[in-house]
């Protein structure tokens, strides 16, 4: 099987079972879901979920948050990871919303990597997620399957990922496709039980075709 029948297959299949996937991250404004990625940096989304509606209650926007201390912010988000490190960056992030953008969530990568507490794959998220761009956010999900199926071939990092994701997946299926893989990571092709056996992927998979079948139907 050659690469592009590969993703083709793939691709299909995810397109039949899941037609119009979503974040599981709640949020109804860009600012919103910028402070929700951050957030969810080795923190699961249902936990996120929980901490956001009082901080954006107490918050609604960069301007109010902006204007918070950071031990203000800590208090609403101590029960995710990294509270510390966490709260410094939304109120970095929030500060330059407002002193270089006018108070609005850039739209370009460029901008968005300026923000403290963003990077590549936080910017390409809310590019993919906020404005349907034709971007790619490689997290551990996306990495670790993209590989096990054999979308990508011995890659060494996320940006590598990406790249070659980007270069096999037809330019409007992209925004789609992160969505995909993340959820067919945190569901079925888990990191330490792939349950193989309730995977539609395994006629294409590289994975279960070298013989590395994975039976796990029970929780990770």
């Amino acid at each position: 099987m050659t690469t592009k029948e590969r993703y083709a297959k793939v691709l299909d299949w995810f397109a039949r079972e899941m037609p119009a996937p979503q974040t599981e991250l709640h949020y109804d404004t860009p600012f919103h879901l910028l402070v929700s990625v951050i957030l969810s940096a080795q923190c699961t989304d249902k936990r996120v979920n929980i901490v956001t509606p009082p901080l954006f209650e107490a918050y609604p926007d960069a301007e109010s948050m902006s204007k918070a201390s950071r031990e203000e912010i800590f208090e609403y988000i101590k029960s995710v990871s990294y509270p510390n490190n966490k709260s410094r960056s939304l109120l970095g992030a929030a500060k330059t919303i407002v002193e270089e953008f006018g108070g609005e969530v850039p739209d370009n990568i460029d901008d968005l990597m300026r923000i403290p507490g963003v990077g590549r794959k936080t910017a390409n998220v809310m590019l993919a997620v906020v404005w349907n761009r034709s971007a790619m956010a490689v997290d551990t999900h996306v990495f670790r399957v993209s590989e096990r199926i054999g979308l990508t071939n011995g890659s060494k990092n996320p940006l590598q990922t990406e790249k070659t994701l980007i270069k096999y997946i037809p330019e409007a299926d992209v925004p789609r496709a992160h969505h995909w893989l993340i959820l067919h990571g945190r569901y079925v092709c888990k990191a330490r039980r792939p349950d193989c056996l309730n995977c539609g992927l395994t006629p294409w998979c590289r994975y279960y075709s070298e013989g590395t079948r994975t039976a796990s139907p029970g929780k990770e």
